[in-house]
């Protein structure tokens, strides 16, 4: 939509002449099931007889009025922004408009529960959308308050950023947002202003969400009221218990590393439907992704993603809503600051102590991907706009900013950086900030210039390699150890780190352990390691030991040998994950046969005790066992790993989260006779797994299973349905119907989202998923011209929520062939001025499909080796 997209050098030129003071926000949620109603009271002071412009996408607006003078709506609201002309010292606008709801996730989402037909609502803001709610200066460095007025039926809950008022009756009325249009009691919450914040996380809540209410104590003394919220029909399986615990642990360790209280009045946590996200950390009113509210048994990893997660939001508290990015460029450090503190909290503050390898296991795998796409950037990346923006939020911004954090953490001491975080809230709380506001505290506090850090480290692109290099002595002693280190033509910065070297042996019980250690600073290609000079050669030499550094690392032939050998009895758990992810890099890196990791992993992964690891490993082995083994081993692989995952559960101890795991996975590659006879009797009962529950979720992925087998219908989809008709069980049976084995069936699939722009968020990824799940890739192959043909249509036309769920689950990488790359490139040159964040999307397709091929040919090269 035009000017929708706001640029940072008009929000400079904004910022520049308007300083907002408060924001008074009236919302009707009893208008209508598709549009509420906003009244918008602005305070600000502008630059006298400047013009500028409020930002906002609405159905219409009936008025505006700036300070008393009305202004025609027809010629002042165009292109999603209200113009404002003539500015004078002190100014008050008033917008009255019509909002429309949204079932993408973006804005004000409406939501109607099929299991009994209740209405939830919410809003999701990040990054440009509370202009879809209410009029407003959409961007970070324009502050206020904010007082909202709600307007909705009585028997609902309303939640916002400040604590809930006692509602007003407002009398009956015909009210459209209930089961029906029955006349019924309405209600007024008047909410006080809040602190001085950004509009992206102010928040609206509202529908018969069941609640659950508790407290604490802040470092301050002051009583902090607790809530946790879900719809009512998810109420039973919401253990609020737990959810509280796992936050006063995450404020107490939180406020003693900051040394600063909790800066806000209360703390609602809100699990939500249809989410596009993990959670959001709107200020006092965190929303969370309702996968979270376990209705069927979940991975470990799952469980401990949402501690790590819970902490995730909470730590926005003091950075991100206390002390907030001028511009979206510091993104990076809201999210990567955190992500470091929230895996520091879990793992020192809760039960998941070994949260750092998963973090090794899950955000360190992502952030190495994503920094070697031809998309990555700088950390600290260029943002012109907000489509430059939407597309950030990935694993550099996450992953890899958190990374640097550690190794930053690492470089200046624990206590340093923690004291220049202290005092960086004291001095910026409720403003805006930019990099330097940060490191001037750290510098001050740690006594190093990180001038050169932060521009090796934040400012330019790319992942560094280590390797060991060295000689030995007839003994087996080195003469000579040195760490080399490299990097791309492309992104040649060779860096400083901070970094451990492990030295491994395997002791009389068969484990291998670590024997000595090393910590040390490396810059340079190649950093002399004389202290190694003497020691006998260990089994296994591990650079980065213990994860203090961001950069890939590679195995001296020994150690890689050992690791082949005996990597399932490496005793710490978080010495095996950087040794997979090690494999990992060598296999995506066309430099280690895909064939070759799919034997290692079948040989260790029964071993694995580290939940996360091995969710990440089991994808690793499907992807390599798809796409990335040489196409003529191709079906063997497939056959060979799914046999291997279901003696695995079989073997694996009854109940556990590895049998559970082994079996998701057995599930996912299922394809002959045999083993769809065994999907078929775990699904059925007629064949019982000792302590494997055949719960609502997991029954559900073995229909799909058995849907993409063709060993199910229709038919069975929705009887299963019939017995599961929740957001989930019809999230649930788009997969499975779109995972159904036939032309006729993918046609379907593709037009129910492609033809039909109504459908919501969470049904479009649902439906994605299943249909690139095919056992026979050629049925993908007639989609590859409908595909890039849609882009455009889909990009111009669809919210950016939707645009991406159908650009990233339909693009038909499964193909991973030559002629995908080729109709991939094509496209690309024959759109050069294709918007950039569409152009962005395609080329990691491409760069997905590329990595493949070359995988295949070596892999093809070592068979015939």
């Amino acid at each position: 939509m035009p000017g929708t997209n706001l640029t940072r050098v008009e929000a400079q030129e904004r910022a520049a002449v308007v300083a907002t003071q408060r924001y008074e926000v009236a919302l009707d949620l009893t208008t209508g099931p598709e549009t509420f109603t906003a009244a918008t009271t602005i305070h600000f002071t502008g630059t006298a007889g400047a013009d500028t412009f409020v930002d906002l996408i609405a159905d219409s607006v009936e008025r505006v009025a700036l300070n008393g003078v009305e202004l025609d709506p027809a010629a002042v609201f165009a292109d999603s922004r209200v113009q404002l002309p003539g500015l004078a010292a002190e100014n008050t606008v008033v917008i009255e408009s019509t909002q429309r709801y949204t079932n993408t996730g973006e804005g004000l989402h409406r939501f109607v529960d099929p299991a009994d037909g209740e209405v939830y609502l919410y809003s999701q803001f990040e990054v440009p959308d509370s202009r879809r709610m209410f009029a407003v200066f959409e961007q970070p460095d324009l502050k206020a308050t904010f007082a909202f007025t709600i307007t909705a039926p009585a028997r609902w809950k309303v939640v916002s950023n400040q604590p809930t008022p006692a509602a007003v009756s407002a009398g009956t009325k015909a009210a459209a947002q209930g089961a029906d249009w029955a006349e019924q009691e309405i209600a007024t919450w008047t909410f006080e202003p809040t602190p001085v914040m950004s509009s992206y996380i102010t928040a609206l809540i509202a529908g018969p969400y069941a609640e659950v209410r508790s407290e604490l104590t802040s470092r301050d003394g002051r009583t902090i009221p607790l809530g946790v919220f879900c719809r009512e029909s998810l109420s039973e399986y919401l253990d609020a218990d737990y959810i509280f615990e796992k936050t006063r642990e995450g404020f107490a360790f939180f406020e003693e590393q900051f040394d600063f209280p909790y800066p806000f009045d209360k703390y609602d946590q809100l699990f939500v439907p249809e989410y596009n996200m993990g959670a959001m950390e709107n200020i006092g009113a965190v929303t969370f992704t309702e996968a979270y509210v376990f209705r069927s048994q979940v991975t470990d990893a799952m469980r401990e993603r949402r501690v790590v997660t819970i902490l995730h939001e909470l730590a926005h508290m003091w950075f991100g809503d206390l002390v907030t990015m001028r511009w979206w460029n510091d993104l990076w450090l809201n999210e990567s600051f955190a992500e470091y503190m929230s895996t520091l909290g879990v793992a020192e503050a809760t039960e998941w102590t070994e949260c750092w390898t998963t973090f090794v296991a899950s955000e360190k795998s992502w952030a190495y991907r994503q920094d070697q796409l031809p998309s990555t950037h700088p950390i600290v990346a260029e943002i012109r706009d907000l489509e430059d923006v939407l597309v950030n939020f990935d694993g550099i911004t996450y992953a890899k900013g958190a990374s640097v954090l550690k190794q930053l953490v690492a470089w200046v001491g624990r206590d340093p950086f923690m004291q220049g975080v202290h005092e960086y809230f004291v001095k910026h709380q409720y403003s805006n900030t930019e990099l330097p506001d940060l490191m001037r505290e750290l510098e001050a506090k740690s006594g190093r210039d990180l001038s050169d850090w932060t521009k090796k480290w934040l400012e330019t692109a790319g992942v560094n390699t280590l390797r060991p290099v060295f000689e030995l002595d007839e003994t087996g002693s080195y003469t000579s150890f040195a760490i080399e280190q490299t990097a791309i033509a492309e992104y040649p910065t060779i860096r400083p780190h901070r970094i451990a070297v492990g030295l491994y042996g395997t002791d009389d019980d068969g484990s291998v352990r670590r024997l000595q250690r090393l910590e040390l600073d490396i810059d340079g290609p190649r950093t002399e390691v004389p202290a190694l000079v003497g020691v006998a050669q260990p089994e296994l030499l591990l650079l980065n030991d213990d994860d203090l550094t961001y950069a890939k690392i590679r195995l001296d032939e020994r150690s890689l040998e050992t690791t082949a050998a005996k990597l399932g009895s490496v005793e710490d758990s978080l010495a095996r994950a950087l040794l997979w992810g090690t494999l990992w890099d060598a296999t995506r890196d066309a430099e280690f046969p895909a064939s070759r990791f799919v034997d290692i992993v079948l040989a260790h992964i029964g071993n694995e005790s580290a939940s996360t690891t091995l969710r990440t490993l089991l994808g690793q082995l499907l992807l390599s066992a798809s796409s990335y083994v040489s196409p003529e081993r191709r079906a063997a692989t497939l056959e060979k790993v799914a046999d291997a995952l279901w003696r695995l559960a079989v073997d694996a101890e009854p109940g556990s989260d590895r049998q559970f795991q082994f079996v998701k996975s057995f599930g996912q590659l299922a394809e002959s006779t045999e083993q769809l006879d065994t999907v078929q009797g775990l699904f059925d009962g007629s064949l019982p797994l000792d302590g494997l529950d055949i719960d609502t979720d997991l029954g559900w992925e073995l229909l799909i299973a058995l849907a993409a087998g063709g060993r199910s219908s229709l038919e069975q989809i929705e009887a299963r349905l019939t017995e599961d008709r929740t957001a989930s069980g019809n999230q649930s049976a788009a997969h499975a119907r779109a995972a159904l084995p036939t032309a006729a069936d993918k046609e379907a699939a593709w037009v129910s989202v492609f033809d039909d722009a109504n459908k919501p968020n969470a049904i479009v990824r649902a439906t994605g998923l299943g249909f690139t799940r095919a056992h026979d890739v050629t049925l993908l192959e007639p989609y590859v011209e409908r595909f890039f043909a849609a882009l455009t249509p889909v990009w111009e036309s669809r919210s950016y929520a939707i645009a991406e769920e159908l650009i990233e689950g339909f693009y038909p990488a499964p193909l991973a062939h030559a002629a995908l790359a080729e109709a991939t490139r094509q496209w690309l040159d024959a759109n050069p001025a294709a918007p950039a964040a569409l152009r962005r999307m395609i080329s990691e397709h491409l760069a997905g499909v590329e990595r493949a091929l070359r995988a295949q040919q070596a892999d093809q090269a070592a068979q015939g080796a």
